[in-house]
């Protein structure tokens, strides 16, 4: 199962976490959002189809979410749980922890923000277009 939406990168973008990072649907984007990698999502949490939503509210399904600009991208592989609500209005949250609320759309996620690829970030910074794809 498999599904894609668009974000987009901005200036502001620092990719510093070190444990989590995030898209949000949100445009515009300060230096404290230190794990924001994508502005500007077409899609929210309440979006996803919702066979895909049971699947990511199981524990330990697996979850590969694979980021895209022109010029790079990175994958990243984390897990669902049954604690996951999926229904914040705005972000979407990937946490390298098994912390829970309802902008997680992973957990024990193997890469945060500060872990992603360079390439990507650079891109992202200079507000390029960005491709979300979750599969399962």
């Amino acid at each position: 199962m498999e599904y894609s939406f668009l974000a987009r990168g901005h200036e502001n973008i620092t990719s510093h976490h070190k444990s989590t990072f995030e898209i949000t649907t949100d445009k515009t984007l300060t230096l404290k959002g230190d794990c924001i990698i994508g502005v500007c999502s077409n899609t929210i949490l309440n979006d996803l189809p919702s066979t895909l939503k049971e699947k990511i509210k199981t524990d330990n399904t697996k979850i590969e979410l694979i980021l895209e600009t022109d010029n790079a991208h990175d994958s990243i592989i984390g897990f669902g749980c049954s604690k996951l609500t999926l229904n914040h209005p705005t972000d979407m949250v990937c946490r390298k922890s098994d912390f829970t609320c309802n902008r997680t759309l992973m957990i024990n996620s193997n890469k945060a923000a500060r872990d992603l690829d360079k390439n990507l970030i650079n891109d992202l910074k200079k507000g390029c277009n960005l491709k979300v794809t979750i599969k399962i």
